[in-house]
């Protein structure tokens, strides 16, 4: 098996220089990198990433912690994060926390205890034993897609001084769900119901006052009743739609805040009989790969699920070369995509990033008020 000594016997440098190429640790002019790394073509030279971490005290390792992996939204986060990870010459141990404190705890543990270099973690409705570990240990980590609100409130109600140490890379959720509202109001809806995530999640939370945002802007009644949570999974979605469709006067249109969410609905619409939009207009939040396959195609929310995942990463290695610098929160803007299963005549067009999809923005429609 080759070593670095014939790597650079070959290449006719130092064993120093083939490892600053090979490492990234320091510049090595362009013609000398490229003849390093033809020597190491030529001979088929494998570096010994166990030895090299001895050496760096680096793994060139990202743990991964997320619920719901299959999840489409997820999955997609996940290809972003494996991508960025890749790009930049880092493995990914990948573990699902299950949205229960308990198990997160001792997941993050298990991928601290395999020595990664840091973390990307979406923490579950009570991060506060999580804080706890990865202050305690200063352990690098990027909080996705569900942020802690160093205010008190968010994920968990955390103190404001457990958060510095901590980037986060999400979405934006208010404006583009107020989007929905609004564009539904537009539409001449009065009732307009929410099918909410899970309670203590920021992106419920940030959801939920979207929806309300947009019931604002449209002036319309907040009405409590029309509020339901589906605990962002497809099960509960179904049970909140039906308890919705049960009310004296249901809603004539519905939102609902994520994709799985969204199956759930439509199982209980098909439950009782009833037929998207001609019966009840519903828009989602979360786009699906397939959503313009449906019948009707389904006015969405996209999430720019890829470029979250690649974000964090690179906001987690930024924190590796400096990890002294600020803590920051990252956000991304969403797509509006315009279909049909919101009222409005399918043109044939729509399909996530088409002409028709662009940027949300929540208070578009509300001067269409009737």
């Amino acid at each position: 098996m080759p070593t670095m000594a014939d790597v650079a016997r070959s290449a006719g440098v130092s064993v120093a220089t083939v490892s600053h190429v090979l490492n990234g640790t320091r510049p090595v002019l362009p013609h000398t990198r490229q003849a390093v790394l033809d020597a190491v073509d030529e001979l088929g030279y494998t570096p010994n990433t166990l030895a090299r971490s001895l050496v760096t005290s680096r793994t060139r390792s990202i743990g991964l912690a997320v619920s719901a992996i299959s999840n489409p939204y997820f999955t997609e986060i996940l290809q972003g994060v494996e991508a960025g990870a890749l790009e930049h010459g880092y493995s990914l141990l990948i573990a699902d926390p299950h949205d229960d404190p308990d198990h997160e705890h001792k997941v993050v543990q298990l991928l601290h205890e395999r020595r990664v270099d840091g973390m990307i973690v979406a923490p579950s409705p009570d991060p506060r034993e999580l804080l706890s570990y990865l202050g305690r240990h200063q352990v690098p980590t990027v909080f996705l897609d569900r942020v802690i609100d160093g205010s008190g409130g968010g994920v968990g109600g955390v103190p404001e001084n457990g958060l510095r140490r901590f980037d986060q890379v999400c979405a934006e959720n208010t404006e583009p769900m107020a989007r929905l509202v609004t564009h539904l109001a537009g539409l001449g809806h009065r009732r307009i119901g929410l099918v909410a995530g899970l309670p203590g999640l920021s992106t419920t939370a940030e959801r939920i006052a979207g929806y309300r945002q947009g019931l604002t802007a449209a002036r319309l009644p907040h009405d409590d009743d029309l509020l339901v949570h589906g605990d962002s999974a497809s099960a509960g979605a179904e049970r909140a739609t039906a308890a919705l469709l049960a009310l004296d006067t249901p809603p004539t249109a519905l939102v609902t805040a994520n994709n799985a969410m969204t199956i759930g609905t439509l199982r209980a619409l098909r439950a009782h009989g009833l037929s998207v939009p001609d019966d009840l207009a519903l828009c989602c939040f979360d786009d699906f790969a397939w959503a313009d396959l449906f019948s009707p195609r389904l006015t969405a929310i996209a999430q720019p699920s890829r470029e979250i995942g690649a974000q964090a990463v690179r906001v987690l290695l930024e924190r590796l070369d400096e990890p002294d610098r600020p803590a920051r929160t990252v956000r991304l803007d969403c797509t509006f995509v315009h279909r049909s299963s919101c009222g409005c005549p399918d043109s044939g067009e729509g399909a996530a990033g088409t002409s028709r999809s662009r940027r949300a923005g929540p208070l578009a429609d509300a001067s269409r008020r009737p």
